[in-house]
């Protein structure tokens, strides 16, 4: 265990040692890595967005069977069982609730009432400020070098003008693998960063290890943006598959995406009126057409088949741009240990070049 080197807003509102954050990356942040990150005194966030609420209540146990230190869930803000998800957390008594969109106002507040500390991740100056408003403990932005969705502006663009946006502390995701990063971020104004990619590629991580070491065959050049896997921007392994899904035309990916949605509507349990009811409400919260929100739904077995099942030539592997520069798989412990070590240096060798005025 890694004494506290590094003392910011986010050690402080969570209680972890370290202002590292484990994303809640969908089918691999389950409960082994994210008790493995707890441990190393790093924010593990689960990713439930995949799980039933009984699959949740179950994660939660496990988590806590193997340590006592805070972790946190990543909850999907427009689910149709979003309330009995943030009741659950509550009554396990859950540090921190993620949430990729921005949750209703009642729901961050039922969560503050109840000592939950709730971080909206965001993309943009303008919901930074709405969540802000909402009552949100802290923001996580990510910048589009990140993995999985993602947007247009590069990290070091965004994370400024979210900064000058609100007074709430902000974690910086996107492009992260070290503490050469940490302490950039810190010394933008940053209370810590997150990463996905890089906890990924752990030897805690439950991905397979053939994918693992497939990830780490990938250079610089080896992720793409594109919407024909779920009509959104995702970033991704530039696959085969990926290739293929370029390649296809959009009646006979569309009726693929259909036999897949049936697949994970048996996975997770939802009867078909929970989807297209899931589906309004996304609609209604963003501008997606009916044909991206039927692609939205195909998301989640795309990914199972690569992260999960090991499927490297039916499966879809979401990954940041940092998978370039990354060639090892150390555990949670030691990954931390490094980066926090490497910030501090680095901080420590800036502090120095300070010129003291007499």
């Amino acid at each position: 265990m890694t004494a506290q080197r590094l003392r910011t807003a986010l050690t402080d509102l969570t209680g972890v040692r370290h202002p590292v954050v484990q994303t809640g990356m969908g089918w691999v942040a389950g409960p082994r890595l994210v008790s493995a990150v707890a441990r190393a005194g790093a924010l593990g966030i689960l990713a439930s967005a995949t799980m039933t609420l009984d699959e949740l209540d179950q994660a939660i146990r496990k988590v806590r069977e193997r340590t006592d230190a805070p972790f946190g869930v990543n909850l999907r803000a427009d689910a149709g069982d979003a309330t009995e998800r943030v009741d659950l957390l509550i009554r396990h008594g859950v540090r921190v609730a993620s949430f990729a969109l921005a949750p209703r106002p009642e729901l961050i507040a039922r969560l503050r009432e109840n000592g939950v500390v709730v971080m909206p991740s965001v993309g943009a100056a303008r919901h930074a400020k709405k969540v802000a408003a909402w009552g949100a403990d802290l923001v996580m932005v990510q910048g589009g070098e990140g993995g999985g969705h993602t947007g247009p502006v590069p990290t070091t663009l965004l994370l400024p003008t979210v900064l000058d946006a609100v007074d709430i502390p902000v974690v910086a995701a996107g492009g992260y693998f070290d503490g050469r990063g940490l302490a950039a971020a810190l010394s933008y104004g940053a209370c810590g960063i997150g990463m996905g990619t890089r906890f990924l590629l752990t030897s805690d991580s439950a991905v397979p290890e053939p994918v693992k070491r497939h990830y780490l065959s990938y250079g610089l050049d080896g992720t793409v943006v594109t919407t024909r896997a779920d009509g959104m921007p995702h970033r991704l392994l530039r696959t085969d598959f990926i290739r293929s899904l370029e390649d296809t035309g959009t009646a006979r990916r569309l009726w693929a995406t259909l036999l897949r949605t049936r697949q994970f509507r048996r996975l997770s349990g939802q009867s078909w009126g929970g989807l297209v009811r899931d589906g309004w409400r996304m609609k209604r919260a963003g501008d997606r057409s009916w044909a991206q929100l039927v692609l939205a739904a195909n998301t989640p077995m795309l990914l199972r088949a690569g992260l999960v099942e090991g499927d490297l030539g039916a499966g879809m592997l979401a990954s940041g741009q940092v998978v370039g520069l990354i060639d090892d798989l150390p555990s949670c412990q030691e990954l931390i240990d490094l980066v926090v070590g490497q910030a501090v240096e680095r901080l420590t060798a800036n502090a120095a070049t300070l010129v003291s005025e007499h």
